[in-house]
This record gives structure tokens, sequence and C-alpha cells, in this order.
């Protein structure tokens, strides 16, 4: 037992009136200590379940953020690189695009990474790993020594948790455990695997979650950033609801600018494509990767166009919007696909 730990966990655990925030440092401790398992497990157990219901602040997540980006794995590109930050609990209701997008940008020549693990609590959705296996990469056969060339070959990367991040993945069971998701959910979301500064992508759920990510950012001088209240927490856009969206703005007052998209706006309003299977998802990608028609396909366009124009590869929307679809009708994006498909092989 860790009597260090013990203290920290008595602060955040004292119940609604007496419990206390944790300084940054004390968060990054108590972070370090359960990916280092210096904590016994029920002292970790108690930790997660008294952290969510206390509610991590900004402070707090800036030190658990500190504890990752010391212990966990840091790619070294050459050039900047948008990383995307899904939930690693995966989606079970309605189709992700995230990889399709992710190829989209690197076709484009804006490198991608992005991260998580396999199938886990409290969702038990199709992991972005298990799409990607079933369009033919496999990434988790990849030592982390080998995700840094990959990703300069080919613009991607993909830091897989029980490979490259053993001590981040000792704590998913934990997870199951408890029944809740705990503040690493959280903190996952905003992560970036990569050591220079480099544009971060989020989603999220709840309103409050943006504001507290954006005061993280903050504390941790994090100055290229968008935030959107994605499907079920991801990064993915919405097509039957307008798209909220924080972007940073270095000349803006609070540093960041709000955009709401309406698709309708575009000709993109459409209802959200349900999932149904791993399967049934790769059929429609495939389709999607070949240029032909597919319920997917709208929602592809409009996320790709986003993140074209975001990452400043396209001037504007529109722009984007039209640049997604010939890169999927030319077949750029499936050589892409194949081109790093072969890489790995």
């Amino acid at each position: 037992m860790s009597d260090i730990f013990r203290e920290l966990l008595k602060k955040v655990g004292s119940g609604t009136h007496t419990s206390k925030n944790l300084s940054r440092q004390e968060a990054a401790t108590a972070t370090r200590m359960m990916l280092l398992q210096e904590a016994t497990p029920a002292q970790i157990g108690a930790f997660m379940i008294a952290h969510r219901i206390k509610r991590p602040t900004s402070e707090e997540l800036a030190g658990m953020l500190d504890a990752y980006e010391e212990i966990g794995p840091k790619l070294q590109p050459t050039k900047p690189v948008t990383v995307f930050g899904n939930p690693y609990d995966g989606r079970s209701r309605t189709s992700p695009v995230t990889p399709l997008t992710a190829l989209v940008l690197a076709t484009a020549g804006m490198p991608v990474v992005m991260h998580g693990g396999n199938c886990m609590p409290t969702k038990y959705g199709v992991p972005l790993i298990e799409i990607w296996q079933g369009l033919g990469v496999d990434f988790s056969k990849l030592t982390l020594p080998q995700v840094e060339p990959l990703l300069e070959k080919t613009g991607l990367g993909f830091i897989y948790l029980p490979q490259q991040f053993p001590e981040a993945q000792e704590l998913v069971t934990y997870r199951e455990q408890i029944g809740k998701r705990p503040p690493a959910a959280t903190v996952e979301l905003i992560w970036s695997p990569c050591a220079r500064d480099n544009h971060l992508v989020a989603g999220y759920v709840h309103p409050p979650t943006e504001v507290r990510f954006r005061e993280t950012f903050k504390l941790r001088g994090v100055s290229n950033f968008t935030l959107v209240k994605g499907l079920e927490g991801s990064c993915d856009l919405p097509c039957d609801r307008t798209a909220i969206i924080a972007i940073s703005h270095p000349d803006a007052e609070d540093g960041f600018e709000r955009l709401l998209l309406h698709p309708s706006d575009y000709g993109f309003a459409e209802k959200e494509v349900s999932f149904d299977s791993t399967a049934k998802l790769l059929v429609e990608m495939q389709k999607v990767l070949q240029g032909k028609s597919s319920p997917l396909m709208p929602a592809v366009i409009w996320n790709s166009g986003f993140y074209l124009w975001r990452c400043g590869i396209c001037p504007d929307l529109p722009t984007g919007l039209a640049q997604a679809e010939t890169l999927f009708t030319s077949g750029d994006v499936s050589q892409k696909l194949e081109e790093i498909s072969q890489a790995i092989a």
C-alpha cells in the first residue's frame, strides 16, 4: 500500500462537502502512481470512482496529461500533424467515419495520428483498431519504433495501447470493475502521443466538457485545437443537426472561435447512418473508397471537407467538400490505403 497515494485518495474521496481538488502536481503524481502500479488495486479502483464522482478540474486534467506525457509514448514527427482524440470505448449507435477522414487528410498531405485499444468498457463499441484491421491495415502488430517511420512515409500513425502504452492498458480492467468511465476516459480525448506542438482534435458530449478542455489547453500551452460536439463524443461532425465546434484563434478574446455549421447549408442534411455491425460498416466504407454511392458517403464528405479546410489544406469549406469528393472519385484515397497496407505488411 502507498501512503502517499492514500493521502491523495482521501482528498478526492471525502464526500460532497469535504473532498478537495488536487493541485496539478498532485494529479500528476496520482496518475503516475496508477500508471506504474505503485498504488494497490484497491486504491486505484477507489480513486477512479471517487475522482469521477467529484469530477476532475481543468488543473487536475492538466496534471494527468503531464503524467501521460512523461510515461507514455512520444512520437517525434518532423512536421506538424493532426491528432484525433476519440473515445476508446468506441461507437455503438452511429457509423464512425474518422478512419476515412484520416485517410483523406493523409492523402492531401496532412499527417494524422490516432490512438486507442481493443473493445473496452463501458460502451464496448467498435474500436478504431478493429475498423483499420477490417480495411487491411493492422496497426496492432507494430512496435513503437515502427510507428514513427510509418507516419513519416505514409502520413498516418496509430498508437495501439496494448503494444505501445501498456501502462495505460493495465488500467482498462478497472473500467469494467467499477462500471463507469473514470477521468482517464476524459484524458484520452485530449492526449497527444507526439512530442511537438500539433493540431489536437477532440470530441465531447456535454457542453461543460468543452470549457474544461479549453481551460486545460490554456494551462498546458496548447494553442492549436479543434473541439467538436461530435457523434457519441467522437470527432465526427453530425449530419442531422448543427455542428457545434470550437477552434483555436489566438486573436480572439478567449483564444477560440465558435463555429455553428448547418449541414443543410451545404447540401448535407442527412440522417445519421446507424451502426449495425462492423461487417456492414466495412462494406459501406469500401463503397466510399471506390467512389461508389453509399449511405455513408455524405457523412464522409462532410467530415473530410471540414477537416481539409480546418487543417489549412483548402481555403474554405465549399472547396474542402469538393476536394474531398474528388479524392475519393479519383481513387487517390484508395491508393493511400493500399500504400499504408503494403508499408505494414
